[in-house]
């Protein structure tokens, strides 16, 4: 059996982009997408894709070129997910959430050959362009090419915007219609380039394998049990690990992607109203802007809307809220570095039999593998021993399989500190229950150690959130002269219709959590803000939150100078990255 041939009638490399075309010969006259009042087939998107690949291939994009894109969830945007790799290329889609720096680094790290840029965003790319051109000029080195910048005006409303030469339609127009994709030879080539957040310092590019995505897609469509036809709704980014791979799931399913600019709630309302919406993906920050929605934001639809979350564990009490506006909530759990979701809490019968909030307990858990990854585990990762299922003993999540990264563009070092003994650590901690599910705990430097107990600040957010009154909840380390450190907590109330917030204080918030939790969990202090710092993608930036809570340090009067050697001990705590050090222990001298 080992001499039976591999050849093109036997085997082909794995690649998403199988999935436009097979769309475009089975759902030719179906609906691909919408935005404003501009439709497309989806014989028309393959057309579209096959003029813009041909159209790169004639400005020298060869393979393995990067394309960059700096866009919100509109028609081009979900095109080039098929183009630039029909072209040989990378597809790199930059965060619009971030700033013209990070934007540069981005540009000069991938040293990207086209800039794409749509019309909202071209002040914040100038700005990028002119801090680029800034550092090249600083810079010894002999690749200094800029970009070729192209502007995306707006199909649905044309504006006229120019930044460079060229704009995407005029590409699209020029482009040939009988071109042929580069045909994929090895599925290891890489499909896009991924940023991660680079909060504290700057971000490290992930790359995607053709395989990995293609992997990861059939995963997704499978795992959420996506039947054909579905009308998906374009409210988690695009850029954001590549829509979790539905930027290719939807074409596989021969589907409708709505596209919206925005993500506020009358966009979305609307939107799941007039085009009968079946499926979303958000991240838990969504559902309070679908809660919060003014009474004329809101619309009646008649059919059920799927929602697949993750990207932060939601606490129960929000998905028990969310369910009773008609939206059903499957929780996932994933990473950039592991192309999207890598779980998901796939629903049991027998659950069905229990109480809403009982239900909604067993939905916040991150849940089980999905398809296609190899394995899944939590292990003390001194010892690489798998924690007991018990649902109590805590370890790091790892993982591995053919959707994990490539690696990390340009930095090996990093790449191997994260491929750990045969398995790609996540850096969240999390346990096993007995029937198998993992659930997350925390992030590995976010544990709270309190008098020598583990306090997860997943579980205290958790008891935060079924305050009535509580919108946003985000626990972090505060220092303690007697404990070492103890649980701090930071909230966002809801408005009332006044618009102001509703009073309440901090005793009624620890009062509450008092009737939650053990003791030694209840936070020694709550702090009210207007709004929670968070990254470009919306989680919150729990270390900014610590550095602010350096200044609410319990005080000790009998030992200053210990408490002050406490205090720089905690900070230092679980760090590896020197500029957050630097930045939390500035803060923390104030």
């Amino acid at each position: 059996m080992d001499r039976l041939p591999k050849c093109q009638a036997n085997y082909s490399a794995l690649t998403p982009l199988t999935f436009l075309k097979r769309a475009a010969m089975v759902y030719a006259n179906r609906t691909s997408i919408v935005y404003g009042q501009v439709r497309f087939t989806w014989h028309q998107t393959y057309d579209r894709c096959r003029r813009l690949a041909s159209s790169l291939k004639s400005l020298n994009i060869v393979k393995n070129n990067v394309v960059s894109v700096l866009a919100p969830n509109v028609p081009a945007t979900y095109e080039m997910h098929f183009a630039v790799p029909m072209a040989g290329a990378v597809l790199n889609a930059i965060n619009t959430r971030l700033d013209a720096n990070t934007v540069a680094t981005i540009l000069k790290h991938s040293e990207a050959k086209v800039f794409f840029v749509d019309y909202q965003y071209v002040p914040l790319a100038s700005e990028a362009l002119r801090l680029l051109v800034a550092e090249f000029g600083k810079s010894d080195s002999k690749d200094t090419s800029m970009p070729l910048v192209i502007v995306i005006d707006d199909l649905d409303c044309p504006t006229g915007v120019r930044l460079g030469e060229l704009e995407y339609e005029q590409l699209i127009y020029q482009g040939n219609p009988g071109y042929v994709p580069e045909k994929i030879q090895d599925e290891w080539d890489p499909i896009a380039l991924n940023y991660t957040s680079g909060t504290t310092s700057a971000p490290k590019g992930v790359v995607y394998s053709h395989r990995g995505a293609y992997l990861s897609t059939l995963s997704l469509i499978l795992g959420w049990e996506m039947g054909s036809a579905p009308v998906y709704l374009w409210s988690l980014p695009m850029f954001h690990c590549n829509g979790w791979t539905f930027t290719w799931g939807t074409a596989a399913r021969g589907g409708t992607n709505v596209c919206i600019r925005n993500t506020t709630a009358q966009e979305m309302y609307s939107n799941i109203a007039l085009h009968k919406v079946t499926h979303m993906c958000c991240a838990p920050i969504v559902f309070n802007i679908l809660l919060e929605a003014k009474p004329h934001e809101r619309r009646k639809f008649a059919t059920r809307v799927e929602i697949l979350t993750g990207g932060a564990p939601p606490p129960a009490a929000l998905l028990e809220k969310i369910e009773g506006l008609g939206f059903h909530v499957t929780h996932a759990y994933g990473l950039t570095e592991a192309t999207g979701p890598a779980l998901v809490c796939e629903w049991q019968a027998k659950w069905n039999r229990l109480s809403m909030n009982e239900q909604a307990k067993l939905k916040a858990r991150q849940g089980v593998s999905v398809l296609t990854l190899a394995d899944v585990d939590v292990k003390d990762l001194a010892t690489m021993q798998s924690v007991p299922r018990d649902g109590k003993t805590m370890g790091e999540i790892v993982l591995r399989g053919s959707s994990i990264m490539k690696g990390y563009l340009k930095d090996e070092e990093a790449t191997a500190k994260a491929f750990h003994k045969g398995w790609f650590a996540t850096g969240d901690v999390g346990v096993i229950h007995p029937d198998g599910y993992l659930e997350i705990k925390d992030r590995s430097k976010d544990v709270i150690i309190s008098g020598g107990e583990n306090i997860s600040s997943v579980e205290l957010e958790s008891v935060l959130y079924r305050h009535p009154c509580v919108v946003e909840a985000s626990v972090v380390a505060m220092p303690h002269p007697k404990w070492g450190e103890s649980p701090c907590a930071f909230v966002t109330l809801k408005k009332n219709l006044t618009g102001d917030h509703e009073e309440i204080n901090e005793a009624d918030i620890i009062a509450h959590c008092r009737k939650n939790l053990p003791a030694f969990m209840v936070p020694k202090k709550v702090q009210f803000m207007e709004d929670l710092p968070k990254t470009a993608t919306g989680k919150i930036q729990k270390f900014q939150l610590r550095a602010m809570a350096m200044t609410f340090v319990v005080s000790d009067n009998d030992n200053p100078s210990s408490q002050r050697s406490e205090q720089v001990n905690w900070v230092r705590r679980g760090y590896d990255d020197e500029p957050q050090q630097q930045q939390v222990l500035a803060i923390s001298r104030l």
